[in-house]
């Protein structure tokens, strides 16, 4: 499988058959989308969306895929389902925490993540949009890879671990709204049992953005999130001299494989 990561929580996983699913549509405010990643083209190859919750960094881009294609597949809460199918949403897909879905070739199953949600908050009143989530995603004959959606620490991670048995991990590791690189590190050490981590939530700096403009127009906008710029490396450094996971970190527009034949955890 491979991991593409197009900026902040944003990740396309390719499967073996070639199959894109896309985590958490961020296109139109985010400085870490290169343009190759914006167009008709890229948007009619995507498969399937999965919404881990309604917060703006991670479904305002929604409408944007969905301009281009408008029968994609949108896996979501069932509150944000609702939303989505009121608005005239084509092929929606509710689900919620412990539901699975199953395509061609991946399980996918909605887990726990501790953490609020809300909709349309940059338009005018925020709507309620159920609990936030992360997904399981079990694809045949390959890695089973935990994205963890935007989440506190919890224990419950054990248990995903446990049930689930991933061998790869996105976690959200960019403090101030989700855990930090501390927490997030306490996480791989004693609750989960993965191969590689993947740290996320992060922003670029200027130096590293695909869209400097986006990046100073969207800290004018919400200034905190100079606090989470450049934190990916933060988790590596936490993790250095912890030999049974390795930290991958992925730059904006970058894509990484994971062969499973290179595993080094049974599956």
């Amino acid at each position: 499988m491979k991991v593409l990561r197009l900026g902040h929580a944003m990740y396309v996983l390719t499967s073996k058959v070639g199959k894109n699913y896309l985590i958490d549509p961020f296109f139109d405010m985010n400085p870490g989308c290169p343009a190759q990643y914006q167009t008709e083209e890229f948007m009619k190859s995507i498969d399937a969306v999965f919404l881990t919750h309604g917060h703006f960094d991670h479904t305002s881009g929604l409408q944007k895929l969905l301009n281009s294609h408008p029968d994609c597949l949108v896996v979501a809460q069932y509150e944000i389902a609702m939303i989505l199918l009121q608005k005239g949403v084509k092929n929606v897909y509710p689900i919620n925490l412990g539901g699975s879905i199953h395509l061609e070739d991946v399980k996918a199953t909605m887990v726990q993540a501790k953490h609020t949600s809300s909709y349309g908050e940059t338009e005018g009143t925020p709507i309620y949009a159920g609990e936030a989530a992360g997904y399981i995603f079990n694809f045949d004959n390959d890695h089973t890879l935990y994205h963890s959606g935007d989440t506190a620490i919890m224990s419950d991670m054990k248990l995903i671990q446990d049930v689930f048995e991933p061998t790869i991990a996105i976690l959200s590791s960019s403090g101030h709204f989700t855990m930090g690189p501390k927490e997030a590190a306490y996480a791989v050490k004693n609750l989960l049992n993965v191969e590689y981590v993947i740290p996320s939530h992060t922003f670029p700096t200027k130096e590293k953005a695909s869209s400097p403009e986006v990046l100073e127009a969207l800290l004018k906008a919400f200034p905190i999130i100079d606090t989470m710029m450049d934190k990916d490396q933060d988790l590596a450094a936490e993790l250095k001299n912890y030999p049974k996971t390795e930290v991958i970190v992925i730059g904006y527009g970058e894509e990484k494989e994971f062969n499973i034949q290179d595993s080094k955890i049974k599956i």
